[in-house]
């Protein structure tokens, strides 16, 4: 589907979602990619928060290191306030893209942007606890302008070192199980090393996976061969748009059981609804997770839509 189409499904689906009872719907950002037109976190939280009334709407995530921290506290706080209380910030160090692209997006090209993720994120929780000390330059500046509604803060991440981030912080940690399948240890440790902070007394974790439901295990495998054609050729360093179907499948004939990604590199939850509530459940309790969030990539949007009600109808039973 063109880009277009992509993003008035989003906004449907989290309608869909939502009336399915899901709990958070959250937007990812991508840069450069013909797949995913997901450039924006921002705009299409506002357009999904406003055509929804229950669910939480979040970013999966910002990308700090393209931003200050200051326009994202000002930027969240004003969804907050528009919104009722049900926005979540979920940041995350990566840049969503590739180098030359992450450097397109740098306003100040003479040089590479540094790498002071961590200093981002101090400044960006400080300006969203009314924390900056009073003698800092920019303690003014929190008087954020959606006050006195801010943005639940998460960070988001798929390596060690952001387990420990969110440890250290006391902040909720939403873990990419989709890009890396073994965090079960990253999430143990940061249970473990958790410092209580003024937001959140104890550790809480989010496993993000990926999962694709159909009527029958068969079917479900048959509509993950576009997600398993543009992951192959992904980790091959060709960029593609999602592709049909029946496309994908006299691809995945002629490549061998090796390059697939849902077997050597990716965890994927395919199948039936009672295989994929099994699958879900495997992860949550591996993780021991407060909640999953599912991925979902399929060629039509109507398969996608009925995947997240066969899941809802599966643990509503």
């Amino acid at each position: 589907m063109s880009g277009a189409d992509a993003l008035r499904n989003s906004v449907d689906l989290a309608q869909f979602t939502e009336s399915l009872g899901y709990e958070r719907y959250w937007v990812a950002e991508h840069h450069g990619t013909p797949a995913l037109a997901c450039a924006s976190p921002v705009a299409l939280i506002g357009a999904i928060a406003s055509s929804t009334s229950r669910i939480r709407v979040g970013s999966g995530g910002v990308m700090l290191p393209h931003y200050s921290p200051l326009a994202t506290a000002e930027t969240y706080s004003m969804l907050s306030a528009l919104h009722g209380d049900r926005i979540d910030l979920g940041v995350g160090r990566a840049a969503g893209t590739d180098p030359v692209t992450a450097f397109a997006l740098q306003r100040d090209r003479r040089q590479a942007a540094p790498d002071d993720f961590p200093a981002q994120l101090v400044e960006l929780m400080s300006y969203l606890d009314d924390d900056m000390p009073h003698d800092h330059p920019f303690a003014r500046l929190t008087a954020l302008p959606g006050l006195p509604h801010v943005p639940e803060l998460w960070l988001l991440g798929s390596s060690p070192q952001s387990g420990i981030w969110a440890a250290e912080l006391g902040l909720p940690y939403a873990f990419a199980d989709f890009i890396n399948p073994r965090g079960a240890e990253i999430a143990a440790h940061y249970r473990e090393t958790f410092t209580p902070s003024k937001k959140l007394d104890k550790p809480r974790t989010v496993a993000a996976v990926w999962a694709l439901c159909a009527e029958t295990d068969e079917e479900a495998r048959r509509l993950s061969a576009s997600s398993r054609m543009m992951f192959t050729l992904f980790f091959r360093g060709q960029l593609i748009p999602i592709p049909p179907v029946e496309r994908a499948l006299r691809f995945l004939e002629e490549q061998p059981p090796s390059d697939d990604p849902f077997k050597t590199q990716r965890r994927a939850i395919v199948g039936s609804p009672a295989t994929v509530r099994a699958g879900i459940e495997a992860a949550a309790k591996e993780y021991e997770a407060d909640e999953v969030m599912i991925v979902t990539i399929t060629y039509e949007h109507e398969a996608r839509r009925r995947s997240y009600a066969l899941i809802a109808d599966a643990f509503a039973r």
